[in-house]
């Protein structure tokens, strides 16, 4: 049951970044990635923690205490040590990404995050936009967020619940050091990553992302999938560029820099990381394994391929388990979304595999890849073929199916990027109002409600729910879709602006593993996205939700 005044969020990553130029930032030039030669590290696999303990052959709940440090990392063989933000339980131990936090369903998990930041950033930042700003001016503001988990709404990481080093000062939200997971749904992929106010990005440019999973033995073991340390295996994929010196690049004045000084609505990167390191390679065996992909770029769309033919085998998509496998030869995968696949390298007919990209950036419209942002990572494979254990059933976890019957109430939320006078965006709204606006979105517990997301803005923005999931039921393309535009930016609604006139162009079918119960979605440029609700985000692309008895 769903509490009175429960505050949620729902928001489009926006792919912003901030920034307040720094000397020590800005010495060293960009460096060429065609510098760093490709696929000479090994694949990393991130540090554990078990979020229970094991008392006398039974889970029981665990206490965990995870810190966020300012250390050195090496993201590449010759590039030298990138200051960074990193997780973990010790300064020594911290990792970008930072440690796989193991859970288990219906065992609970308690966080106490601790921030160890310095008391200035290593990355630039915007003052301009709406930020969390400590009244001192002294300290990195810092909040966890649990993407994809269904939890109480005082541990989501509401922005606006942000502190600083040893909780010295804190955000107008702020109630509570240990944060509360009970694991209570169902099994699959979450992650953790930072969610301060107008410094999400900027911080998750620093490191400071982790994988979450929970587990459900009982479900999950008959299913045969691939499982264990080597055969199962989080990717965590972002694009990042670097100085010479080692250091994070970024670029140091806005595109509107009269009106914002260093924020720009999106960062790419040139080299692309895994696992935190750049273009790394991996060692498999002839037999299928198990990645759960996660995009923890800033802007960066990915769609993979392998260049050697090899499929991609769903079986999961975000937090939930599909009702069947679904097989594609490529998968796109937006910022903040996961895709959960098995890899069968014994039907490769090479003994390498590279796992490509070729989406556009910006999504769909933007500059075709390069050589550096083209490739991702190499599967060298073992020339002996082996007995495999690992199988891949005709049916996984059946959830329930969208029961339109039973929705409540229905609503239009429209996305609008917003211009200077030389044509350059200021800031992104969702219906128009900035995040601090009176909640106007108040859905009922316990029931369901359509929602027609219409995205009036030139790039594919991909929507996330907190606590809760939606399933994706159709997209709808916009006729003449500039004169809908300017009725929508003078009334700012989509019934006076006879939308049901707008919204009769093609229709693009939802992917068939995209067609389970999501958390994040693409929302494609100029269409209307209808989704089913069950019970760009820097600078102000994020409104809450307020869920009534």
């Amino acid at each position: 049951m769903v509490s009175m005044g429960r505050i949620l969020l729902f928001h489009l990553i926006c792919l912003a970044l901030l920034g307040e130029l720094s000397t020590s930032w800005a010495k060293d030039r960009l460096l060429d990635p065609s510098e760093l030669e490709m696929f000479v590290d090994e694949l990393p696999d991130m540090p554990k923690i078990q979020g229970f303990h094991a008392v006398d052959g039974s889970p029981k709940a665990k206490s965990l205490t995870i810190g966020m440090f300012k250390k050195k990392w090496k993201f590449h063989r010759d590039l030298p040590p990138t200051p960074v933000f990193a997780y973990g339980v010790s300064w020594l131990t911290a990792t970008v990404p930072g440690p796989t936090i193991e859970a288990l369903h219906g065992i609970d998990t308690y966080v106490t995050w601790q921030n160890h930041l310095p008391s200035k950033h290593i990355l630039p930042w915007d003052p301009t936009i709406p930020t969390a700003m400590p009244a001192t001016k002294k300290g990195v503001p810092t909040v966890v967020h649990l993407h994809g988990g269904i939890n109480e709404p005082t541990s989501d990481g509401n922005p606006n619940s942000w502190f600083t080093a040893g909780f010295k000062e804190k955000g107008p939200t702020w109630s509570k050091r240990t944060y509360h997971y009970d694991n209570n749904q169902q099994p699959g992929n979450l992650w953790y990553h930072d969610h301060a106010m107008g410094l999400t990005r900027v911080n998750l440019l620093a490191g400071l992302i982790g994988a979450y999973v929970i587990r459900h033995p009982a479900v999950e073991g008959p299913l045969k999938l691939p499982y264990g340390d080597e055969f199962d295996r989080p990717l965590f994929v972002f694009d990042r560029s670097f100085s010479t010196d080692g250091s994070i690049y970024m670029n140091s004045t806005g595109n509107n820099p009269f009106i914002h000084p260093q924020w720009q609505p999106e960062y790419f990167g040139d080299a692309i990381i895994v696992n935190g390191k750049a273009w790394p390679k991996m060692m498999v065996r002839r037999r299928k394994y198990r990645f759960r992909i996660i995009n923890a770029s800033n802007a960066r769309f990915f769609r993979f391929f392998f260049t050697n033919g090899l499929k991609f085998i769903h079986v999961a998509a975000d937090s939930t388990y599909l009702g069947e496998p679904v097989v594609t030869n490529e998968t796109l995968l937006a910022p903040s979304e996961i895709v959960d696949v098995v890899v069968d390298f014994s039907k490769s007919k090479t003994d390498e595999a590279v796992l490509a990209n070729d989406a556009p950036y910006p999504y769909p419209s933007g500059d075709p890849v390069n050589e550096s942002n083209g490739k991702v990572m190499k599967f060298i494979i073992e020339k002996n073929r082996e007995i495999d254990t690992w199988s891949i059933p005709n049916e996984l976890i059946k959830y329930p199916s969208p029961d339109l019957s039973s929705v409540s109430q229905t609503r239009y939320i429209a996305m609008y990027e917003y211009t200077s006078d030389i044509g350059e965006p200021t800031h992104l709204y969702i219906n128009g109002k900035p995040y601090e606006a009176p909640v106007t979105e108040t859905p009922k517990a316990g029931t369901s409600e359509i929602w027609n997301v219409i995205n009036l803005t030139g790039d594919n923005h991909p929507m996330h729910i907190h606590l809760g999931l939606f399933t994706v039921l159709d997209q709808t393309k916009l006729v003449n879709e500039e004169e809908f535009k300017v009725c929508m930016l003078k009334n700012n609604d989509a019934i006076k602006c006879q939308i049901s006139k707008y919204a009769g162009g093609k229709k693009i079918e939802v992917a068939a593993h995209e067609k389970g119960w999501k958390n994040v979605y693409k929302m494609t440029p100029g269409y209307v996205t209808k989704i089913l609700i069950l019970d760009h985000e820097d600078n102000a692309m994020m409104r809450p939700l307020k869920v009534i008895k």
